[in-house]
């Protein structure tokens, strides 16, 4: 009787521990299963984002183009019409229109959204200055449709009116269409607006259909009539979809969700967990079998034990001899592993103070490229401020307004240095294009002409060609910036002579190179120049922090470009080599 007490108790065991194992597998199954999903559900909303993102680069790009400047009359309206209907032939948008701050529309490539577009949500937000967006379904052909809405900024720094790119949301769902899991994105309503299973399309969650037979349950209408139910249970961290049956969806279905703020969008994904319970169960009944071969492997054991009482005893003695020897082990092995946990935790300790240190530097470069690039502008609206009061002194009010447009100008600058900035601080970089390297270098001259005018400094710059625009690749603000720098440095290492010239040379070739030379006793130490702090003047001293040449030598490397100085029989030479730009981008 004991004995089937036994076998019966090691069955139940055996139950329990296959029951065990199906659990812990099924969650080991979940999680594996969650990780491929989430990738997957990154990989499709990044492929949503970025398709949408080619409409959002074009609304603010077109939002200032010069031919919807001319919409006062017919034949600009005509033409501004003919231009946006090419834009949207080329991008594949729906529409692309031009509206004024009522909300008419002017012009439109398609004018899909008819004449007024006042009381839409991306509309009112663009004419608070910011970039609108919004998703919709067309009126006229139900078309599902996202709207990108970029304000046009008037010279005067109001809004004279807003851009639309209407973008073809069926179009962006062709590349990814049935290529992964059930994949949709719905809108802050709860309505799916994108989705790679078009059964899937305009589903609204109605309300509780299952009631208590599951944690919670909610239905709603697909796109052809019929009704989707489903019950929500969690096993472990994850949430578990119980489908009502579908063609094309999963009976049973791990659930993810991502928020995507940038398009106002929330990605779900539901992933069928049959693999997952097929895992768990094969997991099961092997260690199942394995149990009933130890346990029948075991009973015999017990069997034969009474036959081998004498030879179990010296076995056991010789198994508590190697115990004892195996105690030991594991306690010098113990100790081992304390010792090296003790290490690893002193070698995480290490690793955290060097990123806070590396943190502590990268602050303190920030903090001395924000004021080396706010000290320029700053002087030369001190500069034109003190010029003006001489010249209301002496009654030359031309003069004035010229100053105050030069300091409205520079003011302008700061602005889109401080633009520059807080785009650096999110991780961000003003899109290089084309800029006028002429007027560039002739914005330099203007800003420093004062200094140079006090310090006595002749400085000889003559154009190429007259005036005539010279193009490069580059950032106008920042390649004004390095020219600004090279000259103070010039001007700079020639305060202690009484003779004292900068001379300016561009040279237009393949590769556009321009020179500024001046007398002064040269470079000390040419190896260093352009190392961060590294200067030859009084450190700490209010004319500079020795980070001039090495901010300079960043942002010629970043267009592209090289910097590059040396001595010459008198005085130094640091010579400029940029890109040319043409149609195409850079050469």
């Amino acid at each position: 009787m004991q004995r089937w007490a036994g076998l019966l108790g090691f069955a139940l065991a055996v139950i329990a521990i296959g029951g065990a194992t199906w659990v812990y597998g099924y969650r080991q199954a979940l999680d594996s299963l969650a990780e491929r999903s989430v990738a997957d559900l990154a990989l499709a909303s990044d492929r949503v984002s970025t398709q949408l993102q080619i409409y959002q680069e074009l609304a603010v790009l077109m939002a200032d183009h010069p031919a919807l400047e001319q919409l006062d009359s017919p034949a600009g309206r005509r033409a501004a019409q003919h231009l946006l209907r090419g834009v949207a032939d080329k991008t594949a948008a729906l529409d692309v229109l031009y509206a004024d701050v009522d909300g008419r529309v002017l012009t439109a490539a398609s004018g899909v959204l008819g004449e007024n577009i006042a009381a839409e949500g991306y509309f009112r937000r663009a004419l608070q200055g910011a970039l609108g967006t919004g998703a919709a379904v067309l009126a006229d052909n139900g078309q599902r449709a996202y709207f990108y809405a970029a304000p046009d900024f008037s010279p005067e720094g109001g809004i004279s009116g807003v851009l639309v790119v209407v973008a073809d949301v069926e179009d962006v769902e062709q590349t990814w269409r049935g290529s992964l899991p059930a994949v949709f994105f719905t809108k802050a309503t709860g309505e799916v607006f994108i989705s790679n299973r078009p059964e899937l399309l305009f589903w609204q969650q109605t309300g509780s259909v299952w009631g208590a037979a599951g944690t919670g349950g909610t239905g709603g209408v697909l796109r052809d009539g019929s009704s989707l139910s489903y019950r929500v249970s969690t096993t472990g961290e994850h949430e578990i979809w119980h489908l009502s049956e579908r063609p094309y969806l999963p009976r049973r279905a791990l659930h993810l969700t991502v928020g995507l703020p940038v398009i106002g969008l929330t990605g779900q994904i539901l992933v069928d967990v049959a693999s997952a319970w097929r895992l768990a169960t094969l997991q099961a009944f092997a260690l199942a079998a394995l149990c009933l071969a130890f346990g029948t492997f075991l009973f015999l054991a017990l069997e034969r034990r009474r036959t081998l009482a004498k030879a179990n005893a010296v076995l056991e003695s010789r198994v508590a001899t190697r115990t004892r020897a195996l105690q030991a082990t594991n306690s010098q092995l113990r100790r081992e592993v304390s010792e090296r946990e003790d290490a690893e935790a002193a070698l995480k300790k290490a690793q955290e103070e060097l990123v806070q240190a590396g943190k502590l530097s990268a602050l303190g470069q920030m903090s001395a490229g924000i004021s080396h690039e706010l000290n320029q502008p700053l002087m030369a609206i001190q500069q034109y401020a003190e010029n003006g009061d001489a010249f209301l002194r002496r009654g030359q009010v031309d003069r004035v307004g010229e100053n105050l447009t030069r300091i409205a100008g520079m003011s302008a600058r700061m602005a889109r240095i401080i633009k520059n900035l807080r785009a650096f601080s999110r991780n961000e970089n003003e899109p290089m294009a084309r800029v006028d390297l002429v007027q560039v270098i002739n914005t330099a001259v203007e800003l420093t002409a004062s200094r140079l005018e006090t310090d006595e400094v002749a400085l000889s710059w003559q154009p190429p060609d007259g005036n005539e625009p010279i193009y490069v690749w580059g950032g106008e603000v920042r390649l004004t910036q390095v020219f600004v720098n090279l000259i103070n440095n010039s001007a700079d290492a020639m305060l202690d002579q009484n003779t004292r010239s900068i001379n300016i040379t561009l040279e237009a070739g393949d590769r556009l190179s321009v020179a500024v030379r001046d007398i002064g006793p040269g470079i000390k130490e040419p190896e260093k120049m352009f190392d961060p702090f590294y200067s030859t003047k009084v450190v700490s001293s209010s004319e500079g922090m020795g980070l001039g040449l090495s901010i300079s030598y960043g942002l010629v490397q970043s267009f592209g470009g090289n910097i590059h100085g040396r001595n010459m029989e008198r005085g130094a030479v640091f010579t400029v080599e940029l890109e040319r730009w043409n149609e195409g981008g850079a050469t």
